[in-house]
């Protein structure tokens, strides 16, 4: 077996969630038990810090994993989905995963795991606590797949536990309200385990209390805790944010939604200190700055091109792209800015209506969809764009609208890409295709 059977073999024997949805999500920690058993509880051999949220887990994981590593910390980053390559989702000090290990964590345990039927991510969650055992890790950042509760993740015991933020996502698993979600996502919340809070509202923060006070923990609420007091964009991908402890912060994540993730990490940062984490403010400006290049992050507010600039973002749902296309409004309002052209794409588990509500009247689209089973056909989705007074044309694969918009768009104008993970996974997938470093 080599590198692309195994991977191909995780595929079709764990179905994965990305491509196919509900069918390959399992409920439950029965699985993630036994398997963890069976490989020697490796999650046990190295301190853990779990974060979960339904937008920002990613940004906030890999920030977090960049100023543990600048502090001279052996640090592991389990986060999903991955974009272009299935060894993004486990890495030590922004290094992937090896090809090696992956062929060598299935055929030494594919007798184990296939009587279980476990789903794909169960399978990948194991294979990256075995990997970070492995390679002797000091730390290791592990993000939430889904919910938080019941997640395959929620076996660790962390020392210190964040939950980002709650909205409507998921809802089919995690419930109808944003109580509801919440409650699933406090689960990750355990005794004697610190718990920043990036964001809440009169719905959720009841929700955190009740469970912080039932397990007997500190909780913080980064949103009455605010460190940041004012940023100024420097270009479309880096920002500097005033801050009360370190004065012009530089980060290499420029989103709109990133000032509450900045602030969701600055509180985070002052709980793992008092873990005894040595975090000099020298690795704190170093892991907001390059975060992208030392754990390999992309797709958040990402340059990937200019003249015309062309932006993608991951953001899938409307807590998320509310933030997106307020930004976008703010950049086409400049003086001097041209068209904002939209390249947009969702799958068929996301509140669609409610993005499109959302998302800026004055630009041109151009309706796609990416190549998993997924996503929206992209005449339907230009159809109930049409109702939310959204005018553009279809295109039957995200490189046929790139380009198009590339060819009909000025220097001057903006090329937003995104709406779904997978159109930003398509489009830096495409080939001979220039990434902006």
């Amino acid at each position: 077996m080599n590198y692309q059977e195994a991977v191909e073999y995780l595929y079709t024997q764990a179905p994965l969630f990305q491509n196919v949805g509900q069918e390959a999500y399992k409920e439950g920690l029965y699985n993630t038990i036994s398997i963890d058993r069976h490989l020697g509880c490796p999650h046990k051999l190295y301190k853990t810090i779990h974060v979960a949220g339904t937008n920002g887990k990613g940004s906030v994981s890999h920030t977090i994993a960049a100023i543990l590593q600048a502090s001279g910390l052996k640090t592991g980053l389990y986060t999903s989905p991955h974009l272009t390559d299935f060894r993004e989702r486990i890495r030590v000090n922004g290094k992937p995963v090896s090809p090696d290990f992956v062929v060598r964590f299935i055929e030494r345990n594919r007798d184990f795991l296939e009587p279980l039927h476990p789903s794909f991510f169960e399978v990948t969650t194991a294979m990256a606590f075995s990997w970070f055992a492995e390679q002797e890790v000091d730390v290791a950042v592990i993000e939430t797949g889904l919910g938080g509760r019941l997640d395959c993740t929620n076996i660790i015991r962390p020392v210190l536990s964040i939950i980002t933020n709650i909205g409507f996502d998921h809802m089919q698993f995690l419930g109808g309200t944003l109580a509801g979600i919440a409650f699933e996502k406090a689960g990750i919340i355990k005794k004697n385990v610190p718990v920043v809070i990036g964001e809440h509202n009169d719905e959720t923060r009841p929700v955190f209390e009740r469970k912080a006070e039932e397990v007997k923990t500190k909780i913080v609420f980064a949103q009455d805790n605010c460190k940041i007091i004012s940023h100024k964009y420097i270009n479309p991908s880096k920002v500097v944010y005033e801050t009360t402890e370190y004065p012009a912060l530089e980060s290499g994540l420029a989103g709109l939604c990133q000032e509450k993730n900045a602030n969701t990490i600055l509180n985070a940062i002052d709980l793992l200190r008092r873990k005894r984490f040595v975090i000099q403010e020298q690795a704190i400006r170093k892991g907001f700055r390059d975060v992208c290049r030392m754990t390999g992050l992309r797709g958040r507010w990402q340059l990937v091109s200019r003249k015309p600039d062309i932006i993608c973002d991951t953001g899938h749902n409307s807590h998320g792209l509310k933030y997106i296309a307020r930004h976008l409004e703010e950049l086409s309002s400049r003086p001097g800015a041209g068209q904002l052209r939209i390249i947009l794409g969702m799958v068929n588990d996301k509140d669609v209506t409610q993005v499109l509500a959302l998302m800026p009247k004055n630009a041109s689209y151009y309706f796609t969809q990416a190549s998993v089973k997924r996503a929206i056909d992209a005449n339907t989705l230009k159809e109930m764009a049409c109702e939310a007074g959204l005018k553009g044309g279809v295109y039957r694969s995200v490189a046929q609208a790139v380009s198009t918009a590339q060819r009909e768009a000025a220097p001057e104008d903006l090329i937003f890409v995104g709406g779904s993970t997978f159109v930003v996974a398509d489009l830096l997938s495409m080939p001979d295709f220039f990434i902006h470093s």
